[in-house]
């Protein structure tokens, strides 16, 4: 209205109500797994078994798997913080077999002339053969090859987050669980379970990737205690 706001001294900013994450058991996050097809059912164990975020694990390349040492790298979380986080050794056998999928298709782009898969920052232009590299491929690859037109090139992209969040609410729907759901509860329950198994809470920070630890204390309020500071009344005692 083209006029001053005025004074605003003395108003009380509302406080806003904690939010608290919906958390999934371990058999809820079974039976939506087993509705899943692949590779949608390996992308899904990740963000739970690894506690990872949607865009985290589509980003993932073959270098960040480290089978030796049993260690999973994500390079560019949030915040252009890496960190590494513990392979599930369930998901080995499976893991190899995503590899040995990417090595085939890998195999297949070379043979067709494709343009390698899309990179980030500065680095295709510093070294401009590294997006044909294996070690740079998606762990998760689109299925068709992008077509840029300003420069006729054609590239591979990862496997699109919006096909994952489909195929999630699909399985949700198939399992029956009465639960809005989506690709950031498994990293929600990931959280949770760790900490209803007594894992310490900079522990989880730092598998998390939280640069404050505040951040993952909201954990605290979607699993029962089952410490000795779990509140009581004397009584009980």
């Amino acid at each position: 209205m083209g006029r001053e706001f005025g004074s605003i001294d003395g108003v009380v900013r509302a406080k806003r109500k904690p939010y608290i994450p919906v958390v999934l058991t371990r058999e809820e996050v079974d039976k939506v797994i087993q509705h899943l097809s692949p590779p949608f059912d390996l992308v899904v164990q990740l963000l739970y078994g690894c506690g990872l975020r949607l865009f985290e694990c589509l980003g993932l390349r073959v270098n960040a798997l480290n089978f030796d040492f049993g260690v999973l790298t994500i390079h560019d979380g949030k915040g252009k913080k890496d960190r590494t986080v513990p392979l599930p050794q369930m998901l080995l056998p499976e893991l190899h077999m995503q590899l040995k999928k990417v090595k085939e298709l890998h195999a297949k782009d070379l043979e067709t002339g494709y343009d390698g898969v899309f990179m980030f920052d500065n680095i295709e232009n510093k070294y401009p053969n590294s997006s044909r590299e294996l070690v740079w491929q998606w762990f998760f690859p689109g299925t068709y090859l992008t077509h840029i037109p300003e420069t006729g090139q054609r590239k591979r992209y990862h496997l699109h987050d919006s096909h994952v969040q489909k195929a999630i609410r699909e399985a949700v729907r198939k399992a029956q669980i009465p639960k809005r759901v989506s690709s950031h509860t498994f990293r929600h329950s990931f959280a949770s379970h760790l900490l209803q198994a007594n894992y310490d809470i900079r522990t989880i920070q730092e598998l998390l990737g939280h640069s404050d630890v505040r951040t993952t204390m909201i954990y605290t309020h979607t699993v029962k205690s089952q410490t000795h500071k779990e509140a009581k009344s004397p009584l009980d005692f």
